[in-house]
């Protein structure tokens, strides 16, 4: 069994280097039994920007946080006018080569699942099947008060009748689908409630501040406990909601394979780490693995 690297974060400090040999992650795939873990860094490729990485939206972008939007009427407003305008542009994304290639590891048995930070539904759309949405999904709209799941569609109508005429220009899309506006552009934006109850409604999505479902933590740890590898591909694991699964794989003796252009939280308790962007790195493991990606993606 592989020793666990002592972990110690330290931004800027010495961390073991990048390289561009996909052959481990090859191999790694190739013996089966791996578990994908992915973050905001697989999306990019599709027009969806990243949190950390290089013009990362945090740069410019406070994320939404739990206690700001159950606590302020106001805060919704801006969070809903953002987001509201931010889905237009999100829902029409589509799935790149990673996506593709990770649906196409999964078809040919090579994947014991998918988990991913990411809430914008794009390994789905590409044909990935049982994947866990570790922070939920920007699809879907659940009210605070009666629990009451609804589709995210059908929350984008009402508010399209309530607030006719609403298309400001935004400086940006975020990793969360809130776009950049500023309070001149928001405007008297109308929030609609809860067609239940008349409660409040908010994204199916895990915000900054807030906590993951015990139960949904638990299921990604039986993944990890079931596979033989764990394959990080575009997250730089600073939030502990990814990193605790990489901690728990390098307990197990279980190597962890990361594919990400920057440094990550996770690099000293990886076997590698490849700098390379994902579409084309992907791409190059399915060709070597002669993994059909177009099956995957049309299944």
């Amino acid at each position: 069994m592989r020793m666990r690297p002592t972990l110690s974060w330290t931004p800027g400090a010495d961390l073991p280097p990048g390289t561009t040999d996909l052959a481990p992650v090859a191999e790694a795939l190739r013996a089966g039994g791996a578990l994908v873990l992915s973050g905001a860094g697989i999306s990019t490729e599709s027009g969806i920007p990243d949190y950390r990485g290089e013009g990362g939206s945090l740069s410019r972008h406070t994320p939404m946080t739990y206690q700001d939007f159950t606590g302020s009427p106001e805060a919704r407003r801006r969070y809903w006018a953002r987001s509201h305008l931010g889905w237009r542009t999100f829902g029409r994304a589509r799935p790149n080569a990673g996506h593709r290639s990770v649906a196409a590891f999964g078809r040919h048995g090579l994947l014991t699942g998918v988990i991913t930070q990411n809430v914008d539904g794009l390994h789905q759309a590409a044909g990935s099947e049982g994947v866990v949405e570790l922070h939920g999904s920007l699809d879907r709209v659940v009210c605070l008060t009666c629990g009451d799941l609804s589709p995210r569609r059908e929350l984008a109508r009402r508010l399209e009748e309530a607030n006719a005429g609403f298309a400001p220009v935004a400086a940006g899309i975020n990793p969360d689908g809130d776009a950049d506006l500023t309070d001149e552009q928001v405007g008297d934006f109308r929030v609609v409630p809860c067609t239940v109850c008349g409660g409040i409604l908010k994204p199916d999505v895990v915000f900054f501040g807030e906590n993951v479902p015990p139960e949904r933590v638990e299921r990604c740890r039986e993944l990890v406990r079931g596979a033989s590898s764990l394959l990080v591909l575009g997250s730089s694991l600073t939030v502990m909601s990814g990193l605790r699964f990489v901690r728990q794989a390098a307990d197990a003796g279980k190597p962890v394979l990361i594919v990400n252009r920057d440094v990550t939280r996770g690099d000293r308790l990886a076997v590698t780490r490849v700098a390379l962007p994902l579409g084309p790195a992907l791409t190059t493991v399915t060709d070597r693995l002669g993994v059909s990606v177009e099956a995957a993606a049309t299944a």
